[in-house]
């Protein structure tokens, strides 16, 4: 199985050696994403709401440099500093996913880079 790296210059570039995502027979998997927002190189925000729409703004942007969509999202994983942004977070995310719903689990960290609230990944599976 070939694998290829998925690059678009609509979501922040990777802060080490990793891909932004990668494309693996009709897998992609799209690594963390924080609140960055591409343009600024800075968070989108200081609170989970904006983090959290934008995290989900890169990931949805990686999905479809990949010929993807949010809609092929079969599971997502949140990181939160603090559990208690949970039901914050939630409310964007149930902005960006529709039914069925991808499979999740959610849980606190005890830090993120750049003092982020909030990182999501996700695999979407290309229709």
């Amino acid at each position: 199985m070939s694998k290829k790296a998925i690059v678009t210059d609509k979501a922040p570039a990777a802060l080490g050696p990793y891909s932004a995502a990668v494309e693996a027979g009709n897998t992609i998997h799209v690594s963390g994403q924080l609140g960055i927002d591409p343009v600024t190189n800075k968070l989108a925000g200081d609170d989970v709401d904006s983090q959290t729409r934008q995290s989900l703004t890169n990931i949805e942007n990686i999905l479809e440099a990949a010929g993807s969509s949010m809609a092929d999202v079969v599971e997502s994983e949140v990181l939160l500093t603090d559990i208690n942004d949970f039901d914050a977070m939630n409310k964007v995310y149930g902005e960006f996913f529709e039914a069925p719903y991808p499979s999740r689990c959610a849980f606190q960290v005890v830090a993120l880079p750049g003092n982020s609230k909030v990182e999501i990944k996700v695999i979407a599976v290309k229709g």
